[in-house]
C-alpha cells in the first residue's frame, strides 16, 4: 500500500513550481482568517521557503503537502506542524483552494492520506486540530476521521472586529 496515494487524489512535497498555487493561496483574505494571517506574503519569502521545504520533518518540526488529483491538478495543501516526536504529536490543518472543487471528497481523502502517514510512518499518538466554531465544513470533515471535540478556546481569534471562538479536536490512536 501506497501511503500518500488515494483513488482520486495524492499528496506530494512542494516543489518550485508550485510558487504560484502557493502565493495565490498565501495571499487569499479570505482565507487568512484559518491561517492566522493579517499580511500578504511576497513570491521573494515564498520561493526562500520552498527551498527550504525539504527539510526534514523532525528538523523543520512541519510538513506541508501539496494534494493532486492524478492528472496533477494541484487542489490545496495539507500540512502537519508543531510536529513532537518525543510525544508523538502534530496538529494538522487541510485547504482546498478553490471553493468549486470543496465538498467533493478531496478533503476527506486526503486528510484518510495523512493520518494513516502519521500513524505508519510517524508513529503519531496523536493528532490535533484547530477550527473557527463557524467553520461547519472542516467540523464535519474532521469528525467523520474520527476527531473528538475537546475543547473551546472563547474569544479566540479576532476577525474583523469580531472574537471568535476555536475549538480544539484530537484523534487519539489505537495502536
Amino acid at each position: 500500500m501506497v501511503t500518500l496515494k488515494g483513488e482520486h487524489i495524492y499528496l506530494r512535497a512542494l516543489e518550485p513550481e508550485d510558487l504560484e498555487f502557493i502565493y495565490t493561496i498565501e495571499n487569499d483574505e479570505q482565507i487568512w482568517e484559518m491561517s492566522a494571517t493579517q499580511t500578504p506574503y511576497s513570491r521573494f519569502l515564498i520561493r526562500q521557503y520552498l527551498e527550504n521545504a525539504q527539510q526534514d520533518i523532525y528538523e523543520a518540526k512541519q510538513l506541508r503537502l501539496m494534494i493532486c488529483t492524478h492528472d496533477d491538478a494541484m487542489l490545496g495543501l495539507i500540512d502537519l506542524f508543531d510536529f513532537n516526536p518525543t510525544h508523538r504529536r502534530a496538529g494538522i490543518g487541510i485547504l482546498i483552494a478553490e471553493r468549486e472543487e470543496r465538498g467533493k471528497g478531496y478533503g476527506k481523502e486526503a486528510l484518510q492520506l495523512l493520518v494513516e502517514y502519521g500513524k505508519r510512518h510517524l508513529h503519531l499518538h496523536q493528532l490535533y486540530a484547530n477550527i473557527s466554531a463557524d467553520n461547519i465544513a472542516s467540523i464535519k470533515l474532521f469528525e467523520k476521521q474520527g476527531f473528538q471535540s475537546i475543547g473551546i478556546k472563547k474569544d479566540w481569534n479576532l476577525v474583523g472586529t469580531t472574537f471568535k471562538d476555536e475549538l480544539l479536536y484530537q484523534l487519539l490512536y489505537v495502536h
